[in-house]
């Protein structure tokens, strides 16, 4: 298994050299000033974000004014709409009938496109950091809900009775037999919701009112015609959420490992 997954990781590699140097290969080719090759683009990345002091771990100013605060933006979004979406989410799954009601609602938020509500988070926060955060958890909390509800509500019938055989409490029985069957599921929404995440913080940062970020550094590149730096802020966005999303593939494993683990068994 381990040299199958060396393998995979190599294999993966190989890839993605051979795309950059494709890449490479086209830009220059083609010459053209809109499509700068990715050696100029990890270059202008290093100049503006990555080559200051060992003391500030080699970020510059310009890192710690854009990358941070959006960081920080996204983290704040992220955690409010997730404990927000497994919450409600679980409260919901509990109550068969409460769902049912609710449903129609629910699906029918989850479809409106959250750039379309912009608008309304402007009249009822105005410009700044509380309507970027509400506009993000509004964005994510709906994939976290709904995976969160089905979870809850595709749980065993049986393992409920155990529960209630064994004289478990309602907060024992929702702790020990629904929080852990509903956790599949309810990761599968909140590995949706981190990509959003980061979706909407690059959007809410591209609007009026906005001082720092990584959405703010690309309408600077974009309205000053510096492409370079314009597209080194979409290859730091493509890192960032690679990185993100391995980092929670990782805290996924450990968490459930007992479930991949009764999957592997059956």
């Amino acid at each position: 298994m381990r040299r199958g997954g060396l393998r995979t990781a190599a294999f993966r590699v190989a890839v993605l050299l051979a795309l950059v140097v494709a890449w490479e290969a086209a830009t220059r080719a083609a010459g053209s000033a809109f499509f700068p090759p990715p050696s100029t683009i990890v270059e202008r990345m290093h100049a503006m974000w990555f080559s200051g002091s060992p003391a500030t771990l080699f970020l510059t100013d310009a890192a710690v004014g854009d990358i941070l605060p959006s960081l920080g933006r996204m983290a704040l979004g992220f955690a409010g709409g997730a404990l927000a979406g497994v919450v409600l989410g679980l409260a919901l799954g509990l109550s068969s009938r409460v769902y049912d009601y609710l449903d129609g609602v629910l699906q029918f938020l989850r479809a409106i496109p959250p750039p379309a509500l912009v608008t309304v988070f402007l009249v009822l926060f105005g410009f700044g950091l509380r309507m970027q955060l509400a506009f993000i958890m509004f964005s994510i909390v709906w994939p976290v809900l709904l995976n969160t509800a089905d979870g809850a509500r595709s749980v065993e019938p049986l393992h409920l009775q155990t529960g209630q055989v064994f004289r478990l409490s309602r907060t024992e029985r929702l702790l020990r037999v629904v929080l852990p069957s509903a956790l599949p599921k309810m990761f599968a929404g909140l590995r949706l919701a981190l990509s959003l995440s980061l979706i909407v913080m690059v959007f809410s940062e591209l609007l009026p009112g906005t001082t720092n970020g990584i959405g703010f550094q690309l309408t600077t590149a974009y309205v000053t015609f510096d492409l370079p730096a314009m597209w080194a802020g979409i290859v730091l966005l493509g890192v960032l959420g690679y990185l993100l999303n391995e980092v929670f593939l990782v805290v996924e494993r450990r968490v459930l490992a007992w479930h991949h683990a009764a999957q592997r068994l059956t």
